[in-house]
């Protein structure tokens, strides 16, 4: 899969400028504040329909103007295909695939794939289990849609007892009303968790295999999914917890077990790399991560991702730079940079 090209109007920085891409190595090279960043978030947009740097979309119609427009041409293996966005500061985005307008962001999932990584993506180690959640979440839905609506449905429903356990003020009341909700969550939540383990169990080796190539097989990784309970009978499981939990839940006003509460836990040579690793080790596991789900894409929907890689480079050294664009040298890659000096590595050069 290969972007060839990208229109930006009135797009963050850009008031009309329009980008050619190689099918290898694209690089990006500009002074901080020049736009490089913007680029890079209108073809994650493209992917799945939200930007990386804010849940405002009327922040990236660029100063002054109404509307704003991000346009791509994409080459997949057996087609080509087109995605606009069109932005406005009194509406909502308005989406269209192939000159086809979607009414939901779900039929825009795995029209294009992309794994994104920058220097922020520390946090998905660093941070609370929610960032690792969305790593999975953002993984499953590109691969599989159905996950997409899924998930969407366990989150309504979760909203809707959460609304019932802090508005009841009858506790027998509630006894008797939230079994429906109970039901519901507990069939949808052993679904999403059975997809997130047999991801978990995929992307494990591939984890590995990165990790050790980036440390010189010095380092080696492990990753263990948490869930509030294991898989065998989730929902049975779950059922009792929920009952189980029901005085502590009644008494917080939120639902305290299920799959919204998973964790990744994530070891380096048997120390857990978030508590215990070094921020240099932290940065290598993010990027294994990220170059893991760059394999478990490209084996799920046989087609290689795009790779778009924001200000990696600062952050890595000669040598594992070289080891990083070897390690994905088959797939279409934007980096952006403030400078580049590796002349053994053949790329197109965009100048901004």
């Amino acid at each position: 899969m290969q972007i060839t090209s990208l229109v930006l109007k009135d797009f963050r920085s850009y008031e009309n400028r329009k980008f050619e891409f190689t099918p290898k190595v694209n690089v990006i090279v500009g002074k901080n504040a020049k736009g490089k960043t913007n680029i890079i978030e209108a073809v994650f947009f493209m992917v799945i329909g939200k930007s990386f740097r804010t849940s405002k979309e009327k922040d990236v119609i660029r100063w002054g103007q109404e509307n704003g427009y991000i346009g791509g041409e994409f080459a997949k293996r057996y087609r080509e295909i087109d995605i606009e966005m069109f932005f406005s500061d009194t509406r909502k985005k308005a989406v269209k695939i192939d000159s086809v307008g979607i009414r939901r962001i779900g039929e825009l999932l795995g029209s294009v794939n992309a794994v994104f990584f920058s220097p922020d993506e520390l946090r998905l180690i660093k941070n609370s289990p929610e960032e690792r959640r969305r790593f999975m979440n953002i993984i499953l839905s590109q691969t599989n849609k159905s996950y997409f609506y899924l998930l969407g449905r366990y989150e309504k429903v979760l909203a809707n007892r959460n609304k019932l356990l802090k508005t009841s003020h009858d506790k027998q009341a509630l006894i008797e009303t939230i079994d429906i909700w109970n039901r519901a969550l507990s069939d949808l939540a052993e679904k999403i968790y059975n997809e997130r383990a047999k991801l978990i169990e995929e992307l494990s080796p591939f984890a590995k295999k990165a990790q050790e190539y980036l440390s010189g097989g010095k380092e080696n990784i492990e990753i263990v999914y948490k869930s509030s309970f294991d898989g065998e009978d989730y929902a049975k499981k779950m059922m009792k917890g929920l009952e189980k939990n029901l005085e502590r839940d009644f008494k917080l006003g939120y639902t305290s077990v299920g799959i919204h509460r998973d964790e990744i836990d994530i070891f380096l040579n048997g120390v857990e790399v978030k508590n215990f690793g070094s921020q240099g080790q932290q940065r290598t596991v993010a990027l294994s991560l990220k170059l893991a789900e760059l394999e478990i894409i490209k084996e799920r929907t046989g087609e290689e991702p795009l790779l778009l890689l924001d200000d990696v480079f600062s952050e890595l050294d000669k040598d594992r730079r070289k080891k990083l664009l070897k390690f994905t040298s088959k797939a279409q890659t934007i980096i952006t940079c403030t400078d580049f000096d590796e002349p053994d590595i053949e790329c197109n050069i965009i100048r901004l």
